[in-house]
């Protein structure tokens, strides 16, 4: 069932949202070649809880027999692994990476969710181009993101664009309603046939998320239960925003400072 959010909700959402949009900033700063999975994780926590929430992430269950709950407080993801990456004091971040990090804050009940992918050091100038595909296919999607339109409209949307830039999406994972649970209804998936899917209404709250992979869209889960990588080696991209749906159009909710000044160019 999609949960409609009243205006003492989305006054939660935006708090919590805000906290993520924070720990990002702080990851900006500190992230560097030579430090380890393990002490970015532990940076964003600190920072989070700084700011009165808790890593929704951390300790979270699939509820898979085998599957342990999620141990850390971020997953990070660099290179070839596409999402879900747990974060080791022995997984050095290396110059010319791609480090993908999802972050999810728990705040007075309420829960903001986003993923960006990070340059560190110099990269290739294809690897740049993932990220930049992937970030505006998520812009590409928030242009459906509004009354009138269907879920299916933002999924056709991201997957049409990514497909036409040579790259491909995840097809296993997706976008999702956001609030008091991490995952609500209604699921996003990043490609589709338009005019599909529940009808946007005004004070849906999404996460929406293109995941997007440089070869075959192919994917494969590590022996830990949670890493998923690209069956073909290939870079893999992430971005995500938790998005209100207004009256007047999407809001960003989860968008650091600097994002928001660059947000005109990008829609």
């Amino acid at each position: 069932m999609i949960t409609i959010k009243n205006s003492k909700e989305i006054e939660l959402m935006r708090e919590a949202c805000k906290v993520v949009a924070l720990v990002y900033e702080e990851l900006e700063k500190q992230i560097k070649p030579g430090m380890s999975t393990w002490e970015l994780d532990q940076i964003a926590e600190k920072k989070m809880r700084s700011l009165g929430a808790i890593p929704a992430e951390k300790g979270y269950d699939i509820g898979i027999k085998g599957i342990p709950p999620f141990p850390a407080s971020i997953c990070v993801s660099i290179n070839d692994e596409v999402i879900h990456g747990v974060p080791s004091k022995n997984k050095i971040i290396q110059e010319g990476d791609i480090v993908s990090v999802d972050t999810v804050a728990l705040k007075n009940g309420y829960n903001g969710d986003a993923a960006r992918t990070f340059v560190v050091g110099k990269i290739s100038k294809e690897a740049q181009r993932l990220i930049d595909v992937t970030k505006q296919a998520f812009f590409e999607g928030l242009k459906y993101a509004r009354v009138g339109y269907r879920i299916g409209d933002i999924s056709h949307a991201i997957g049409t664009y990514v497909e036409s830039q040579g790259f491909s999406v995840v097809r296993e994972f997706q976008g999702h309603g956001i609030g008091k649970d991490m995952h609500e209804d209604p699921g996003i998936p990043n490609y589709g046939k338009a005019g599909r899917g529940a009808r946007i209404e005004v004070g849906m709250t999404l996460a929406i998320e293109p995941m997007v992979i440089q070869g075959k869209h192919d994917i494969l889960e590590l022996s830990d239960g949670w890493t998923i990588v690209t069956e073909d080696g290939s870079l893999a991209a992430h971005y995500e925003n938790t998005v209100l749906i207004t009256k007047n159009g999407p809001e960003i909710l989860t968008m650091t400072k600097a994002e928001k000044a660059q947000v005109k160019d990008l829609i």
